[in-house]
């Protein structure tokens, strides 16, 4: 197995590449969207690797992973389209941060010849450095922005007057652009009001439990433990502030700031033939790669726990589950139906051994309307009634 793994490593760019497009062939897919974002994949090990010490083995580093916890692990950085299907993927030492990762990926796509595609990705692959690089070559990209964190934002584009154009229920936009010429910067500002009213009655469930926790202590000094505990929650620190009496107290100007942001998401791209419909339902789309991560992690595929240490192996098994994935959702695809309904269809197709003193011969069991219709969908003979037989040797 290890050989084979070998094998498809040094010959997995040009595996990949014949598959995908295959595959688009089959569906006959349009690539104008890319859905790209990261993930980790943890390691039980104590060290992170070191390259001086073996050059083959190198990728395990410490860094903290999506999960929240720290230790050595990989990056796995995934490239989709709007179907889920894949179309590159890259694993990355563990202590590369997100942003880092796009311009090998990018380069990646860049020899694909995909037509007209726009990256997608969240906030966490937004820099100035990626969207220079996301530009270059007629690039167009769509990335969503950390509103509290750049002051462009919060100052022209969430201040933006007027209506927003509404398309569904909870989805509503407007565009603002900021600044002129080369400078020019086009803003796509989002609005859910269902999920707007959501996060104020979380809020206010907040205030009203720090409140009560404060009125417990007639003594609001910021020196006692509990003040300290409430300081470094992540629940309620952001509401909180400390007097120059050194008296814990709500912020109220917090709580007003914080309801700005209230169902509201940004966006930003440098594609001025995106409607602002198209732009807004691409980026809710970016929900179908934390699919395809849930799917390789944990609920089907199940990438980890890994017990690789060569690192042309980590990357192999990582491509293999990808492969994986592209296997589900072709027949996600072609049978309309969610793969756990497949699976469990299929599992009832079974084989029994039967054996009397002479013969050992291996029978499948009925198949049934619907087992049939899976297999017929996805072009897959059904097997022979009985599908071994063996003479018993004599004793």
């Amino acid at each position: 197995m290890y050989e084979a793994m070998d094998l498809l490593y040094d010959h997995v760019k040009e595996v990949e590449r014949n598959v995908f497009f295959e595959t688009a062939n089959l569906f006959n897919l349009t690539v104008d969207l890319i859905f790209y974002d990261t993930t980790s994949a943890s390691f039980a090990i104590d060290q992170e690797d070191d390259e001086n010490h073996d050059a083959d083995i190198h990728l395990r580093k410490f860094g903290r992973a999506k999960e929240g916890t720290w230790g050595p692990m990989v990056v796995v950085a995934l490239a989709v389209t709007r179907e889920g299907i894949p179309v590159r993927c890259q694993v990355f030492p563990g202590n590369t941060t997100d942003v880092n990762t796009v311009e090998t990926v990018r380069a990646d796509l860049r020899g694909w010849d995909l037509g007209r595609a726009l990256f997608v990705a969240d906030a966490g692959m937004n820099s100035e450095d990626n969207r220079h690089e996301l530009a270059k070559a007629c690039g167009k990209y769509l990335l969503a922005c950390r509103m509290t964190s750049v002051s462009e934002i919060k100052r022209d584009v969430l201040s933006k007057r007027g209506r927003y154009t509404v398309f569904q229920d909870n989805l509503r936009a407007k565009e603002v652009i900021v600044g002129d010429g080369e400078r020019r910067k086009r803003y796509i500002l989002c609005y859910n009001p269902k999920e707007a009213e959501r996060q104020r009655k979380h809020r206010a469930q907040l205030v009203e439990l720090l409140q009560h926790e404060l009125e417990r202590h007639p003594d609001k000094s910021a020196k006692f433990q509990w003040a300290i505990e409430l300081l470094a929650s992540k629940r309620f620190k952001r509401y909180l502030t400390i007097t120059k009496a050194g008296r814990i107290r709500i912020d109220r100007a917090k709580i007003k700031q914080a309801a700005r942001y209230d169902g509201k998401w940004v966006l930003e791209t440098n594609d001025d033939s995106i409607s602002l419909e198209d732009a807004a339902c691409g980026y809710k789309g970016l929900m179908v790669i934390e699919r395809c991560f849930r799917t390789m992690k944990r609920t089907q595929i199940k990438m980890t726990p890994m017990y690789h240490q060569v690192s042309r192996r980590i990357e192999t098994h990582v491509r293999i589950c990808v492969m994986a994935l592209m296997i589900e959702r072709i027949a996600e695809l072609t049978c309309n139906k969610p793969w756990a309904h497949i699976r469990q269809s299929l599992d009832k197709l079974q084989v029994t051994e039967f054996f009397n003193n002479k013969y050992r011969f291996f029978s499948r069991n009925e198949i049934s309307p619907q087992i049939r219709n899976i297999l017929n969908c996805l072009k897959i003979k059904p097997p022979n009634r009985i599908v071994k037989v063996e003479k018993r040797p004599e004793k």
